[in-house]
C-alpha cells in the first residue's frame, strides 16, 4: 500500500499534468511488488508520463510475483510467481479503465517445472512461454484467445540445462533467445519456434559473465547482452536460421558498473542501458547498418542520466515518450522520463513502498 504522504505527491502531479491534456486515451502501468506479492497498477496520462493510482490497487496476486507480461489484445495480464507452494501464473482480464480481476484457478508449471522466473509472449498472442529457474527449462503454453486461459503445449517443458537470466522472442515469433549463467562465461541459447514448440538451434557463448539484460531490435536483425558482472554489452547478428554471430567490435565496454538491464527504442534507433551499482541510465545511438552501439554523443558527456538507487529494469511507454525505470534501494520507486532523441528528461518518482520487480504498459 503505498504511503499518504504519496497521495498528495500523484495529485499535484496529475493537476501538472493536466495543463497539457489534449484527448488521447490513458495508458495503463502494471508494476509487480514481489516481497509483498501484489501488482500494482497506475493510470499513465499520454501528454505528460503523470501516474496515478488505480482504485483497487495494488492487488493481492501469487507469491514472490517477478514478471508480467500483456496479451497483444490488451484483454489478459499474466503474472510469474515463483513463490514457495506456488510455482504457478496468474491471469487477469483488463477491464476498459486498467483495472483487473484474477482468473482462478492459476495455472501450475509443476511438476516437470519449478520456479517460474520469467514470461515472455508471441507477437500474436497464441503461445506463453515460461522460464522456470529451479529446473532450468521452459514451459510453454497455448493461450485460449477468447478467455485467456493456458494449456500446455505437448513436449514442454524443454530443457535449457542452465539457470535462466532473461529471455525474448524475435519480433517475427519465429525464435526465442535465453540468457543463462555458467562458469567461466555466460551464454545464450538460441531456440526455432513452431507452434510453440521450442528446437535448439545454437548456444553462443556471451563473452561475459551473467548476461542479464537481452534486448532484440525491431527488425529482428540484432541482439543485444549485457553482462553485468563484466560491464560489458555483447552485439550479435542474428542469422536466418537463428544463430548468432557476433558483430565486429563486440563485446562493448560500458564505463560504469552493473548493466543489467537493456531496452531499444521502437524505431531501434537507441539503446538504454540500466547500470545498477552506477546508478543512472547509459544511452547509445545505434548505428543502422552495424547495429553497433555508439554513446550519445547529443547527451551529457558521459551520456548518461542518473537515477535512484540501484536501477534495475527499463519499460517504454508504447508511444515512445516516456521511460519508466523500476528501482530496486532507496526510494523503492519507478521513475518517470521524458524521452527526446534518446535523452530523458527527469518527470516524477514515485515510491511504491516495496521494491518493484517488472513493468508492463498497456496503450
Amino acid at each position: 500500500m503505498l504511503q499518504k504522504a504519496l497521495v498528495l505527491l500523484f495529485v499535484l502531479a496529475s493537476i501538472a499534468g493536466c495543463v497539457s491534456c489534449g484527448t488521447t486515451n490513458s495508458h495503463y502501468v502494471y508494476a509487480t511488488l514481489p516481497a509483498a506479492n501484489q501488482l500494482a497498477v497506475y493510470r499513465e496520462d499520454p501528454n505528460s508520463g503523470v501516474l496515478t493510482e488505480l482504485a483497487g490497487s495494488p492487488y493481492s496476486v501469487g507469491d514472490g510475483d517477478t514478471s508480467l507480461v500483456l496479451h497483444p489484445s490488451g484483454k489478459f495480464l499474466y503474472a510469474a510467481n515463483p513463490g514457495q507452494e506456488e510455482n504457478d501464473i496468474s491471469l487477469f482480464t483488463i477491464a476498459s479503465d486498467g483495472s483487473l480481476t484474477e482468473v482462478f484457478p492459476r495455472t501450475s508449471v509443476a511438476p516437470d517445472a519449478s520456479q517460474p522466473v520469467l514470461l515472455a509472449m508471441d507477437p500474436a498472442g497464441g503461445f506463453l512461454y515460461v522460464a522456470n529457474d529451479g529446473s532450468s527449462n521452459i514451459s510453454v503454453f497455448a493461450i485460449d484467445p477468447s478467455a485467456g486461459t493456458l494449456m500446455q503445449v505437448a513436449g514442454s517443458p524443454f530443457t535449457i540445462g542452465l539457470t535462466p537470466l532473461n529471455m525474448q522472442l524475435t519480433p517475427s515469433g519465429n525464435f526465442l533467445y535465453v540468457t543463462a549463467s555458467s562458469e567461466p562465461l555466460g551464454y545464450i541459447a538460441a531456440f526455432s519456434v513452431n507452434a510453440g514448440v521450442l528446437q535448439l538451434v545454437s548456444l553462443t557463448s556471451s563473452n561475459g559473465v551473467n548476461p542479464t539484460g537481452l534486448a532484440i531490435d525491431p527488425s529482428g536483425t540484432y541482439l543485444y547482452a549485457a553482462n553485468s558482472s563484466s560491464n560489458s554489452i555483447a552485439i550479435y547478428n542474428i542469422g536466418s536460421s537463428g544463430g548468432l554471430t557476433q558483430v565486429m567490435g563486440s563485446p562493448l565496454a560500458d564505463i560504469y558498473n552493473d548493466p543489467v538491464s537493456l531496452l531499444l527504442d521502437p524505431t531501434g534507433g537507441y539503446l538504454y542501458v540500466a547500470n545498477q551499482t552506477s546508478n543512472n541510465v547509459a544511452v547509445y545511438s545505434i548505428d543502422p547498418t552495424t547495429g553497433f552501439p555508439a554513446a550519445l554523443t547529443t547527451s551529457t558527456s558521459t551520456f548518461a542520466f542518473a537515477t535512484e538507487s540501484s536501477p534495475s529494469f527499463l519499460a517504454e511507454d508504447p508511444n515512445g515518450a516516456y521511460l519508466f525505470v523500476g528501482n530496486q534501494a532507496g526510494s523503492a520507486g519507478i521513475q518517470a522520463f521524458g524521452l527526446n532523441a534518446g535523452n530523458l528528461n527527469p518527470l516524477f518518482t514515485y515510491g511504491v513502498g516495496n521494491s518493484p520487480l517488472s513493468i508492463a504498459v498497456l496503450q
